[in-house]
């Protein structure tokens, strides 16, 4: 990473421009044996569209192009996300540069209230082509690369879903199929309608649960990559707290003390690999497989410098058996979302 010295003036000096990212150089991994070939890490849009606070769309705009400048493509967004403007300010991003500098990930399914709030999921056949038109003419593209149900109708068989993403795939409106936070017997229904390319789960430091209850093993076993979001825990990892995260648990009474002091155990680690505790998550991730694509938020210029710098960080057998020491597969005290929203899950069953 590029870094710059301090200058001595007379005058206080003005506050120095962020860094320019670095190319990602050979940080590229393969979504699954018939997927695309994407950049690692890749960016989560989600945060654009004000979920951890108020955003800029110019600084909104400048992140996404800081990211793809330096070698990124792969963009995660949702059709929800900002009840469309996610995908609206990733269109207005690609007007000004190539499609194929992108390969876009594009969740949909969940049905919200005018608060924003998710109030349930559709994932019926003839849902699946008319979000498919909206996500196209917001992102202004004429097919996305990836293509997923956000979570599971449980109204729904997931073979019809993924046979009606099959049909737009045959249409030439999608290139791939991907699910999001679905169990192992979902994942093996859905392979055998059709080729997926990857399963979009939470996995993070604090949450390790796909190693040991068959998601993981499911996936490898057929060939399918994991695109995993939470990587910073919701912004844990980075200490933050406060605000819309206090609606989850794990940021809650002594759920957070707990989990601040598991965290804490690793930060030598972070420290002797000159790395912050962000970039030592990410790269942790990265770490688990050549089949598993860590999804970074950013809002922001210097987050994005940072995910970028996390590609530099190496860690080796003995870092990784510290780590599995200290955070062992359910270590982190608290669920990972509220109740409600728990049982939703399909990979939580």
């Amino acid at each position: 990473m590029t870094t710059t010295g301090n200058t001595t003036s007379a005058t206080p000096a003005a506050p120095a421009a962020p860094a320019a990212p670095e190319s990602f150089g050979t940080t590229t991994r393969r979504l699954g044996a018939t997927g695309p070939s994407v950049s690692s890490p890749g960016l989560g849009a989600m945060s654009l569209s004000g979920v951890y606070g108020p955003t800029d769309d110019a600084e909104s705009l400048r992140v996404l192009h800081a990211y793809l400048d330096a070698g990124g493509t792969l963009l995660d967004t949702a059709d929800f996300y900002g009840a469309g403007h996610n995908e609206m300010l990733i269109g207005r991003a690609l007007r000004e540069r190539s499609r194929e500098d992108a390969v876009l990930s594009v969740k949909f399914g969940a049905t919200i209230a005018p608060s924003g709030m998710p109030v349930g999921f559709d994932g019926r056949p003839e849902h699946v082509a008319t979000s498919l038109a909206y996500s196209l003419r917001r992102l202004d593209v004429d097919h996305v690369d990836v293509y997923r149900p956000a979570r599971l109708d449980p109204e729904v068989p997931i073979e019809e879903t993924v046979g009606a993403i099959q049909e737009q795939v045959d249409a030439g409106y999608v290139r791939h199929i991907g699910l999001s936070e679905v169990g192992a017997d979902t994942i093996r229904r859905a392979a055998a309608v059709a080729p997926i390319s990857d399963l979009q789960i939470e996995y993070s430091l604090l949450t390790r649960e796909i190693e040991t209850n068959g998601i993981l093993d499911a996936c490898r076993e057929l060939g399918i990559s994991v695109t995993a979001y939470g990587v910073l825990a919701k912004g844990l990892v980075a200490g933050r707290s406060g605000g819309s995260r206090d609606m989850f648990p794990r940021f809650q009474g002594e759920n957070l003390a707990r989990n601040r002091a598991l965290l804490e155990q690793i930060q030598g680690i972070a420290a002797a690999k000159g790395a912050s505790m962000a970039q030592l998550a990410i790269a942790w991730v990265a770490a688990r497989g050549e089949d598993i694509v860590p999804l970074v938020g950013a809002r922001r210029l210097d987050q994005v410098t940072s995910m970028l710098g996390s590609t530099a960080v190496r860690l080796d057998e003995d870092d990784l058996a510290m780590i599995d020491a200290a955070l062992p597969v359910g270590a982190a005290q608290g669920d990972r979302y509220p109740t409600a929203f728990m049982d939703q899950l399909d990979s939580e069953r």
